[in-house]
């Protein structure tokens, strides 16, 4: 018997689960097939804090996302069908599901089409040797099941998801050897390479991997530096004594289903189907969203479920014009806000030299993944201050985001209406050293520091994740941004509530003339 719905999603991911309750909401009867045991996509492993607005979900981590998107869909009535592999998709919008090792048949009013993407790989010498994993493999190994990938981990790829898994791997206890790219620069946020950096990580841009050591599995790897044709440079090689090889080198659409069942396809980065301004394909009736339609955040594609879900609803009738103008152009309004700044498609693999606001990009922070002084000093982030606490924000460049102006009650930060606009400490304002900006920075890129806390010395309030908590009165050493030991600090404030989401507000007391400059405390026993 085949049954009927007014929607069928293909995918429990970001991006199906918000398309699901968004036309559940709307009236419609919805059914989401999903191949895993667990709904969520990879909201499940993402623990790091979302960017955007509070729209956005901004500060708020992944696996809560997918929590609360769980429960609203709960709420909505949307029925969730889980281990369901859809084998077909086809032009009359049904669909073979195989699930209980049984075959079924549904039949959609409308479909969407959320199946996400896939992890590249690239191919060298031992690429398949037992240690080397994806990106992916590695947060689900550390996120879900809490087991280390390994003990010293090679990353290969500098995009957001190779910097985020990096920063992850630390938190695990993982050491990372280094973070390689092929590419001549940093391609993911510089916030998050800044976070890598200053925990001693090395960068090798314009470098790529030879060949991975070990028979068994993974003991070793040699990479090499690349020409401008990103052909390896014959006596540029070096070695690294690792166990663990992890690839983060790009994304591909999953759309398989779309292409069989006949929807015109084009490319962007990778074949997906062609869509209209509503997520609709050549088909109609049968919609795409997220990854699968172009790869993009996680934020992003819950948008653009929830507007594939508006063109369902409102091609079947189950939305009024002006309810569905009012939503569709809130959606549209909240996407645009995510597809703007520096890292926006527009942008891709341009060379910009410069903020939006003029004011030169740190060419340190893109080669090496943190910013000297003088290039800090470049860039109007924060006020002089004579005396008291203060933030310093070390944001420069135009990323979609603005918890620190939210976080601050007292207005000494400010973004503005475009998030991507650069933060700036408001002149004349009085920090209250609260420090919300400071929890809930996405980037980790916000600071307070006071110069005048004790006769001779500075004490810095930092973010810091890591296991085991410190304790007032511990010793450890101060890192720069560069990672480098400076001086000794120690540890005179550990602050952690359920408003800091996990992130605790570290202070440390160093001399006074490493207040610009330590950014990162190791324990003793740790700190080189």
């Amino acid at each position: 018997m085949i049954k009927h719905y007014d929607l069928i999603v293909v995918g429990a991911g970001p991006a199906g689960l918000s398309a699901a309750i968004q036309a559940a909401n709307c009236g419609m009867k919805v059914i989401v097939f999903d191949e895993n045991q667990r709904p969520g996509g990879q909201l499940f492993k993402q623990i790091h804090k979302f960017f955007g607005s509070k729209e956005h979900k901004a500060k708020i981590r992944g696996i809560r996302i997918g929590e609360e998107l769980l429960t609203e869909a709960e709420k909505a009535g949307v029925e969730v069908s889980l281990n369901s592999i859809v084998l077909g998709l086809f032009q009359i919008k049904g669909i073979s599901v195989m699930r209980d090792d049984q075959i079924e048949h549904f039949r959609g009013e409308n479909i969407i089409i959320a199946t996400g993407a896939a992890e590249n790989v690239i191919p060298f010498e031992g690429w398949t040797t037992p240690g080397v994993i994806g990106a992916g493999a590695a947060q689900t190994m550390m996120n879900l099941h809490g087991v280390m990938p390994g003990k010293r981990v090679l990353m290969v790829g500098s995009g957001n998801v190779g910097l985020v898994v990096s920063f992850q791997l630390l938190q695990a206890g993982c050491q990372v050897a280094a973070v390689i790219d092929a590419a001549p620069r940093i391609g993911g946020y510089g916030v998050h390479a800044a976070k890598v950096a200053r925990t001693g990580v090395p960068f090798y841009l314009s470098h790529t991997v030879l060949k991975a050591e070990g028979s068994d599995r993974v003991s070793g790897v040699v990479i090499a530096e690349v020409d401008e044709h990103f052909q390896p440079i014959p006596g540029t090689e070096k070695h690294f004594d690792v166990d663990t090889i992890c690839m983060a080198v790009g994304l591909s659409p999953m759309s398989q289903l779309a292409r069989m069942a006949g929807c015109k396809m084009v490319n962007n980065g990778g074949a997906v189907p062609e869509t209209n301004e509503y997520g609709e394909t050549s088909i109609p009736g049968v919609f795409a969203a997220g990854d699968v339609a172009g790869i993009e955040e996680a934020s992003s594609a819950m948008i653009t479920g929830r507007i594939a879900a508006l063109g369902a609803a409102r091609r079947s009738e189950f939305i009024e014009e002006p309810d569905f103008e009012r939503q569709y152009q809130a959606c549209v309004d909240s996407l645009n806000q995510l597809r703007q700044g520096m890292f926006c498609k527009a942008n891709k693999g341009k060379m910009l030299t410069e903020t939006d606001e003029g004011y030169p990009l740190s060419m340190s922070l893109l080669h090496h993944g943190y910013m000297t002084e003088e290039e800090l000093a470049a860039v109007p982030t924060v006020d002089s201050h004579d005396t008291g606490i203060h933030p310093v924000i070390e944001c420069t460049q135009n990323i979609p985001c603005n918890p620190c102006q939210e976080a601050c009650k007292f207005g000494c930060i400010s973004v503005g209406e475009n998030i991507t606009k650069l933060p700036g400490v408001v002149a004349g304002s009085k920090c209250t050293g609260c420090g919300m900006c400071v929890a809930n920075c996405p980037g980790q890129a916000i600071f307070l520091v006071d110069e005048t806390y004790e006769e001779g010395y500075a004490s810095i309030t930092l973010p810091y994740e890591f296991l085991p908590k410190p304790e007032v009165g511990d010793l450890g050493g101060a890192l720069n941004r560069q990672g480098i030991r400076i001086c000794q600090a120690e540890v005179v404030s550990v602050k952690s509530n359920k408003t800091f989401d996990h992130t605790m507000l570290l202070t440390i007391k160093v001399p006074k003339e490493f207040a610009g400059a330590a950014r990162f405390y190791k324990p003793e026993t740790e700190a080189k």
